[in-house]
């Protein structure tokens, strides 16, 4: 009788205890899955008649900058080309969609190139940004690729339930990398964010990722840093303590917000050959065309307008 009430006590705490463990597991369970749900986004804000009527005109805004480009301890002349234009984008598929959809988003997509020499070999850089004209989430896509004799590096951030980054490289430390970052305030979107509405750049003290050129050029982890904002009536600054960098843009306080140059400033090498250098950016001339349209021999011209070749 005693081996009985024993063995119902036993079981029935067994009970008891596998049904409080399967409870803790589904509350760990759904948390986990509740840090993975879509992210609540903000507001969209309303466009100004003003932003319509510069940006869905059917051309892209191009313009070209002097550029003066620090890279191993000099200075080197070169051209850098912002292109900003509206398109039509697939956010599942995370590409320029291709036929009207009410699943397609607005977005404001910034090229932007820089070609400059380093003695006999050239560098071509190039980052692409994706960032919704509602004004109310992160990019939703970012890529960089730079190019010279010595190989190629490639990195594309995806914005989905978390950044999602890819990155290859031809040096050992970094070849071929995939990981997902908590997101962030992106150095790359603040560029078209500003072109919308300056305004709503954030300032004070944050956490950002910043550009991808810099982290590729300048070989170090992609993560968040801390940095300060300041925004002026006509100047965006970022100042990272821990990167010894500082970086500003400076625009037009009239829509529709054009940049008229940028600088960067950063400690290139360390010890005794430690030195203070400055990228500088500044703008040559800026058109409005249909670009893609204008492929032909004859269109050279439209170089020669732009201050190139």
């Amino acid at each position: 009788m005693k081996l009985s009430t024993t063995l119902l006590f036993v079981t029935a705490f067994c009970l008891i205890f596998i049904s409080c463990k399967n409870e803790e597991n589904t509350q760990q369970h759904t948390e986990k899955q509740e840090d993975k749900a879509p992210q609540t986004l903000r507001k969209a804000e309303p466009l100004s008649e003003d932003f319509k009527a510069y940006w869905y005109q059917g051309e892209a805004e191009i313009t070209t900058y002097a550029l003066e480009q620090a890279r191993y301890g000099e200075i080197r002349k070169g051209t850098a080309v912002l292109v900003f234009v509206t398109e039509p984008f697939l956010k599942s598929e995370q590409v320029k969609a291709d036929q009207p959809s009410s699943k397609n988003s607005s977005v404001l997509k910034l090229n932007a190139t820089k070609n400059f020499n380093t003695g006999i070999y050239p560098y071509s850089i190039m980052q692409s940004v994706f960032y919704p004209v509602s004004n109310n989430q992160h990019a939703l896509k970012i890529s960089c690729s730079v190019q010279e004799w010595c190989g190629q590096v490639y990195m594309q951030l995806n914005n989905r339930s978390d950044f999602e980054v890819r990155s290859h490289s031809y040096f050992e430390g970094e070849a071929d990398e995939e990981f997902s970052l908590n997101k962030s305030i992106l150095e790359n979107e603040l560029w078209t964010q500003l072109r919308i509405d300056p305004k709503s750049l954030p300032t004070g003290n944050v956490d950002i990722i910043p550009s991808f050129e810099f982290l590729r050029l300048r070989h170090i982890p992609f993560k968040t840093y801390s940095a300060s904002a300041e925004l002026t009536q006509n100047t965006y600054t970022l100042t990272y303590p821990d990167l010894n960098r500082s970086f500003s843009i400076t625009f037009n306080p009239q829509s529709p917000f054009d940049i008229i140059s940028w600088e960067e400033t950063f400690i290139s090498g360390q010890g005794n050959k430690a030195q203070e250098l400055t990228t500088k950016a500044t703008r040559i001339k800026s058109i409005k065309s249909d670009y893609w349209n204008k492929n032909s021999n004859a269109d050279i011209g439209l170089r020669e307008s732009l201050g190139l070749d």
